[in-house]
């Protein structure tokens, strides 16, 4: 909902008469005077001290970056540049992979952030014979454009006269078909191109995260690379050779204050911490609270409070809070044994394109130790490029063979990777484990997984009630695979053992804050309508405790509903006091709920009795007033996002059946409650 502008009104002037100056001189000297002193004041005031939890650092003055990727691809003697809009690493992840396949294709890639170059340079692309430009583009959030790739969506819109006429174009771009704007970003770009003169060589590409989304670029891809050759006239090399990126170094003698041990980004950056905090500069957030929510049940449902005290991090209800998790210090353990490396040595990983601008594939130099647990990604399941490369480690004929069609686009292949990697949740020291004969060089593997990602969390407060407080809810992830090994999510149960004191020392989560559209109404009167089952329940805290804070500030507040369910009342109720409390006193002017399993036929979520229907609040009076039907679903399988609130889905689908209530109503459906 747009925020409304205040109105301006100009009142007449007030009549003066002639003989009479409205000023005299004095006057004017004494406001001449005045104004003077107020801007000398301004001008030479104090500076408001630092605050004092941080050291402020002699840091040194930023080398020039070259943000022409027009010069730097003809230094470097590149045709092909691989631009990628990326949240999670995915984007990123495909972008590499297809600047390392146009070398298989007798032309040469590079990968490169949108963020870092001046796009306005893609018209000057055409001064580069047999050049292309590609872009893997994810959607995040309602269909907005990654971080990274904010700028570029800025520029194609606001450009209208640009000429690229001379641009040879193609999009790959990543989504999810629960969502409602489906690859709105990718879409967007592969038509903005066009309607800018660009000419498209291969059709758009769609990858669908709720599908498989690696099947779906593996298909697109082998089906992109002949297209471009036959557009350039050039022949296929047909290299099918495993080509490094990176070269190993190692450091015996290093001095340990030089080695990086889990920051993200500034070395010793956890030590001095430095504000502003941000994805490349979390901040040391103490946990106060972790709580166990629910009463009873085979699941863990808890509560976290972080306190971000002198952080000058702010925060909205309905924000983000991104944590930088660590993988389990088992896994890493277990791995290092399997490879028979000591995981303590300190190495670099050493771009072998000096020029590019991404010199290590993680922070270097650090430990192979540090490397498995914080800066990769060992718990997914591995991609079939990663199976592709390492296949040739493996000294067994019939393992070698596996891995390479488990790689390929054959109907056999995709089937194999299905159930043997997929469905069996197998990650990569699982397929060590269960392929006894592939041994792969540590930094080879280290090279090829992708980096661990930062994971999101809806908050679960406000921050007029907790300013200096960040809420999470969250259920810990945890079951056994097919192969009868127990896979555990890798943030929910780091969390989970972030105890308040560890040692004497507090425990800390490295985060950050990443804003939402997902809002309360502009207009605090509009009445609201709220559904979450189980932890998708956690913006809707922040909600009702913002609303809680309005009444009290003697401001008139709209009917607020909430609609929650969950499977057993005496078990996994979550935040039933606060709830409970939060209707007593007005706050919510209706709490309805619903426990699936505590009778002998399930009930759904608003399917009850009749004056449980939401339907029954929506109705003609409230037109005017734009009430906002909210909604959030609890993921019920990491794996299978499909598998939601069914009871959820099947209440929104009776609503939107009616006509008037898509006219006059608006609905946000956002996934949570991982």
């Amino acid at each position: 909902m747009a925020d409304m502008e205040a109105e301006t009104t100009t009142q007449p002037e007030p009549m003066v008469d002639k003989e009479e100056p409205l000023f005299s001189s004095l006057d004017i000297f004494l406001f001449t005077l005045i104004i003077g002193l107020v801007i000398y004041w301004f001008m030479n005031r104090k500076k408001p001290e630092p605050i004092p939890e941080f050291k402020k650092l002699d840091t040194p003055a930023p080398t020039t970056r070259e943000t022409s990727f027009i010069e730097k691809m003809k230094k470097m003697g590149k045709n092909i540049i691989v631009f990628y809009g990326s949240q999670t690493g995915t984007a990123e992840e495909f972008a590499n992979r297809l600047s390392k396949d146009a070398q298989r294709y007798g032309m040469k890639g590079m990968a490169a952030d949108p963020e870092e170059y001046d796009m306005g340079e893609l018209s000057r692309l055409s001064e580069i014979n047999n050049s292309l430009a590609i872009f893997c583009m994810a959607t995040y959030g309602e269909g907005d454009p990654t971080d990274n790739a904010q700028d570029f969506y800025d520029w194609l819109q606001e450009n209208d006269d640009e000429n690229l006429s001379g641009l040879n174009y193609t999009v790959f771009a990543l989504g999810n078909k629960t969502y409602e704007h489906y690859n709105a970003m990718g879409k967007y770009v592969d038509k903005r191109l066009e309607e800018l003169g660009a000419t498209r060589i291969f059709d758009l590409g769609l990858g669908d995260d709720d599908g498989n989304l690696e099947e779906d670029f593996v298909s697109w891809r082998e089906q992109f690379w002949p297209a471009v050759c036959e557009h350039f006239g050039v022949e296929a090399l047909g290299d099918e050779s495993s080509i490094r990126q990176y070269e190993l170094k190692e450091h015996p003698d290093i001095n340990m204050n030089k080695v990086y041990t889990g920051e993200i980004g500034r070395l010793k950056s956890f030590e001095t911490q430095k504000p502003p905090f941000d994805s490349k500069n979390p901040f040391l957030a103490p946990v106060t609270v972790n709580r166990k929510l629910n009463k009873g049940g085979d699941r863990h449902l808890m509560h976290l409070e972080l306190d971000i005290t002198g952080s000058k991090i702010r925060y909205e209800s309905g924000d983000h809070v991104a944590v930088f998790p660590t993988n389990d210090p088992a896994l890493v353990k277990r791995l290092g044994e399997i490879l028979g490396v000591n995981l303590d040595t300190v190495i670099s990983l050493n771009n072998l394109d000096e020029e590019s601008n991404k010199k290590h594939p993680f922070p270097c130099p650090t430990t192979y130790h540090t490397a498995l647990t914080h800066y990769l990604d060992i718990t997914h399941p591995p991609r079939t490029n990663v199976l592709y490369e390492l296949a040739q480690y493996a000294t067994d004929p019939k393992e070698q063979e596996n891995m390479r069609k488990m790689a390929s686009s054959s109907p056999e292949g995709k089937a194999l990777y299905q159930s043997w990697v997929l469905d069996a949740s197998r990650n990569i020291v699982a397929i060590l484990e269960d392929l006894p004969s592939l041994r792969p060089p540590i930094d080879h593997l280290c090279e090829l997984l992708p980096r661990l990602q930062a994971r999101y969390y809806s908050i679960a407060s406000s921050s007029k009630v907790h300013p200096n407080s960040i809420h999470i809810c969250a259920v810990v992830v945890e079951y056994k695979t097919k192969t009868g090994r127990i896979n555990k999510g890798v943030a929910t149960n780091w969390l989970k053992n972030k105890v308040v004191t560890d040692n004497g020392y507090k425990s800390t989560v490295p985060m950050y804050i990443r804003k939402s559209q997902f809002r309360l109404p502009f207009k605090a009167t509009n009445p609201v309508i709220m559904i979450g089952p189980g932890t998708g329940i956690a913006p809707f805290m922040g909600f009702i405790q913002e609303r809680g804070w309005l009444k009290e500030q003697g401001k008139e507040v709209g009917e607020t509903v909430m609609y929650f369910g969950c499977r057993h009342k005496n078990e996994d109720y979550l935040y039933q006091e606060e709830l409970e409390e939060a209707e007593s006193n007005g706050v919510l002017t209706k709490l309805n709920v619903a426990f699936s399993r505590d009778q002998e036929h399930k009930v759904w979520l608003g399917l009850g009795k009749h004056d449980a229907h939401p339907s029954h609040r929506l109705h003609q009076e409230t037109y005017d007033q734009g009430t906002l039907l909210t909604g959030c679903l609890e993921l019920k399988d990491p794996t299978s996002p499909t598998q939601v609130g069914f009871n959820l889905f099947l209440l929104v689908c009776i609503l939107l059946c009616q006509d008037w209530i898509q006219k006059h109503y608006t609905v946000v459906l956002t996934h949570t409650g991982l």
